[in-house]
């Protein structure tokens, strides 16, 4: 730990600096400029902005240097790669910082997933801080893996890695005052306390804010985050691989309000981390678009530093840690070199520090079925209309329709020339039996089964399918890996990716895991699928708090109203 007399020493040139970076042009966060100067860095703080003597020189050639790139809100789980080799992903592309709710693996795990976050987040090029997951489990309307109460979210408060509560999800249980959502805000005060309300308004959304709830991720319209941001809300623009707003709110950003926005990705899979990037091609995107490139880049460091109270990070400056990235120009935005805590680790788009591979933290098996039968997933009609799960393109909201059911011998099935497929949720955790049955619209499937244990936020065994007979063959294999997902045709398993941790991580390479994804992909487009990632898709149908219409263990959910209905019109 570098202490005060250390940096002063330094700063005042008593002492050389470990590293000077030389003729660079920085930019500077705080004063919306670009400067041409040297960078001085001690051990892993920024000691100053001159010419200084150091034991080694980098010289920058003219490049820009900016502060290490900053996501303010996401689920690791959502990549299915552990956190190690998560950071061989992202820390190349610039980002030094993350935010992490483990809201995923706590509905699993519980206390454990939480636990094992922390623990595997040890030696890595990269700052994890966590936010304590408030909504584990989400609502009454599913079967978690766990639960979690103010009492056991305060064993962790205390951590420094700890920054405050993690996305209120049940708004509702906010609005209507409900004890165990109190007594979680009322643990986190003076810390952050995030917001998860989609298409919440008016008096519902001024008692949500007066809670002490600051931010919110779910804006999909101008109309939305304005309102938010009116109430004092700060809004994190997200741009994931399934939920994409950032095209829609950048017209929102303005020199009097961009202080209050900033980038965050949420939930991305490991193919669109190595093919599209992270938040560095958020801030290229926002710049092609109109937004000045130093806003941009001060929405990917410095204000998520400030909104989560970080006092040093996020700036090129004096007594900041010495997360930096050096990138060519602001219309390429190539990422040349980034440092974490004054050592290089990564240079043109590799890691050149090695990770060293964290302890193995021992965890139970989470698929926990009771028997399955393939009777299990007949649907017997009760009407020729049923209320239909309908897909809203580049949105995990979805939509209610009616529609006209193909029945068969007196059971609903799947209209495959109508695209009203069968989908399934089988309780994992506690062998209850419990096995949700609806139909949705927009997956296009013309044969076979997907199946995946990655269903938010309870990460129940979900089931898509054209026939009973595939969708009970899928089922069954993700039993068998222990987690995973799977590709079912005719009866055959044609690809799958095993998820042994949670059922929701690979203990893969980052590489490993988005080529099968990109088979398995590629496997359902085989199969009529016209979605490029239909399994993050299937991932979210589960959610019961996001609009409009849900399917969780216990039944079709309608989320405006937060109880299950009938499926049948």
């Amino acid at each position: 730990m570098v202490t005060n007399e250390e940096l002063i020493d330094v700063a005042m040139k008593r002492k050389p600096c470990d590293l000077i970076l030389k003729n660079g042009n920085i930019v500077n966060v705080f004063s919306g400029e670009i400067h041409s100067c040297d960078i001085g860095i001690y051990k892993n703080k920024i000691i100053g902005l001159d010419d200084y003597s150091a034991r080694k020189e980098v010289d920058i050639k003219g490049m820009y240097v900016c502060p290490g790139f900053f996501d303010g809100h996401v689920h690791i789980e959502s990549s299915m790669v552990t956190l190690r080799e998560y950071a061989k992903a992202v820390v190349p592309k610039g980002t030094t910082s993350v935010v992490a709710d483990p809201h995923e693996i706590a509905n699993v795990l519980g206390l454990e997933g939480i636990k094992y976050m922390l623990e595997t987040s040890d030696g890595l090029p990269m700052n994890v801080f966590l936010m304590l997951s408030s909504c584990v489990p989400a609502t009454t309307l599913e079967t978690s893996g766990a639960s979690l109460s103010a009492f056991d979210l305060s064993l962790f408060l205390g951590s420094p890695n700890v920054l405050g509560l993690a996305e209120v999800m049940n708004y509702l249980g906010v609005i209507n005052k409900e004890p165990d959502m109190m007594a979680k805000i009322s643990g986190a005060k003076g810390k952050r306390i995030d917001g998860h309300a989609p298409e919440l308004r008016g008096n519902g959304l001024n008692a949500y804010v007066a809670a002490g709830i600051k931010s919110d991720h779910e804006c999909t319209t101008l109309e939305e985050a304005s309102e938010k941001l009116k109430r004092g809300m700060y809004i994190m623009i997200r741009e994931g691989t399934t939920a994409k707003n950032l095209l829609s709110l950048l017209p929102l950003v303005n020199p009097k309000n961009s202080s209050r926005l900033f980038f965050v990705t949420d939930d991305k899979n490991p193919n669109d981390l190595l093919k599209e990037g992270h938040i560095n091609s958020m801030i290229k995107t926002a710049i092609e678009h109109g937004i000045d490139p130093i806003r941009a880049i001060q929405m990917a460091t410095l204000n998520t530093s400030e909104y989560f109270k970080i006092d040093d990070l996020g700036a090129i400056a004096p007594g900041y840690r010495a997360d930096v990235v050096v990138f060519d120009n602001f219309n390429d935005f190539n990422i040349k070199l980034v440092f974490k805590d004054g050592v290089l680790v990564a240079k043109n788009g590799k890691l050149t520090k090695r990770i060293v591979a964290p302890k193995k933290v021992p965890l139970r098996s989470t698929i926990n079925v009771k028997w399955i039968e393939i009777d299990d997933f007949r649907i017997r009609a009760k009407s020729e209309f049923a209320k239909v799960i309908e897909l809203v393109p580049d949105q995990i909201i979805t939509r209610k329709s009616i529609k006209r059911i193909k029945v068969e011998n007196g059971l609903a099935v799947s209209d495959v020339e109508n695209d009203t497929l069968k989908i399934s949720v089988i309780e994992r955790h506690m062998a209850s039996g419990n096995i949700g049955l609806g139909f949705t619209k927009g997956f296009n499937l013309k044969r076979g089964a997907l199946a995946s244990s990655v269903s938010h936020d309870s990460h129940n065994i979900i089931i898509l399918g054209t026939n009973d007979g595939d969708m009970y063959k899928a089922a069954v294999r993700i039993v068998k890996l222990r987690g995973g997902l799977v590709v079912v045709n005719n009866g055959e398993v044609v690809e799958e990716l095993p998820l042994p941790i949670g059922g929701l991580i690979s203990e893969n390479s980052l590489e490993e895991v988005a080529g099968r994804i990109d088979r398995l992909n590629l496997e359902a487009g085989k199969l009529g699928c016209g979605l490029g990632d239909p399994f993050m898709m299937l991932s979210f149908l589960t959610i019961p708090v996001i609009p409009e219409l849900r399917l969780t263990d216990k039944g079709l959910v309608d989320a405006n109203e937060m109880r299950t209905v009938e499926l049948f019109e």
